[in-house]
């Protein structure tokens, strides 16, 4: 499997408190929707917690700005996501994603990449 990773900033314009309940409750169901179309496999949204410990683990890194969370995407391969992407169904389907993005993510602060996962221990 690869997976699509997502480091989402929000828009400055945005509480912490509107922005998870716009993208779990708005933008979550709109993945769900558009799945198919664009070959996905799995979906899943990690939302900062509201704790010092945050802020403690960044600063004995010096780390840069936090992030609001992230998102993660599965297919079963890339061959799987360039075929849907390839398709008219599944062009239309991340257009409509990026532009709903757009309405809460600071995309310019934002990251995105693909992955191969390496699972170094289970238990």
């Amino acid at each position: 499997m690869i997976k699509l990773v997502y480091i989402c900033h929000r828009r400055s314009d945005f509480t912490p408190e509107a922005f998870y309940d716009r993208w779990l409750n708005v933008h979550g169901p709109l993945v769900k929707s558009v799945a198919e179309q664009i070959g996905a496999r799995r979906y899943v949204q990690s939302h900062k917690l509201d704790t010092s410990v945050n802020e403690q683990l960044r600063e004995a890194r010096g780390m840069a700005e936090p992030y609001d969370g992230i998102t993660e995407v599965w297919w079963d391969s890339m061959d799987d996501l360039i075929r849907a992407a390839e398709t008219e169904e599944g062009q239309a389907a991340m257009q409509r994603l990026v532009e709903d993005e757009a309405e809460f993510l600071d995309l310019s602060k934002s990251y995105i990449f693909m992955t191969e996962e390496h699972t170094i221990f289970e238990f």
